[in-house]
């Protein structure tokens, strides 16, 4: 994995590893957390495409395994390179939308990050409010999936 994480150089190849190799293995939720807090761009990627993933298709994992993301989605949103920016948004949505509970976390985070005050933070935190919470109001008007 750190062999090819190391070769990235595109978010295209990057996000279709993390999603079709390397959340299949044994060692998924200790890359992302490690890879999360890496400097190089595309690996720090990786970490947060993994999270993502995690989020979408570890259907069994208890909500207590996303918990530790979220500190490293606000120390991330302060980045301010584009492909990391985007990755770490898309983190914090996918974890937001497992459940009622994560995404009430996932709405808290999204305002911590919003009171860093930087660009990129504002970009991720005001997007994934806007997306968060009309999802909350979605299945508040009984029109959403609970699970």
């Amino acid at each position: 994995m750190e062999c090819r994480a190391k070769d990235f150089d595109s978010w295209e190849v990057c996000d279709k590893v993390c999603m079709n190799l390397f959340d299949r293995t044994r060692y998924v939720y200790d890359k992302a957390a490690e890879w999360n807090q890496r400097e190089e761009a595309f690996v720090k990627r990786a970490g947060y495409a993994l999270t993502a993933c995690l989020a979408v298709y570890d259907k069994k994992a208890d909500d207590l395994r996303f918990l530790p993301f979220f500190p490293f989605i606000i120390r991330a949103s302060l980045d301010g390179r584009n492909f990391v920016e985007k990755a770490v948004n898309w983190a914090l949505r996918q974890i937001g939308k497992r459940n009622d509970i994560l995404n009430g976390l996932a709405v808290q985070c999204a305002e911590d990050i919003l009171l860093q005050d930087s660009r990129s933070s504002c970009r991720i935190a005001k997007d994934a409010l806007r997306r968060l919470r009309k999802r909350e109001r979605r299945e508040s008007n009984g029109k959403g999936e609970s699970k």
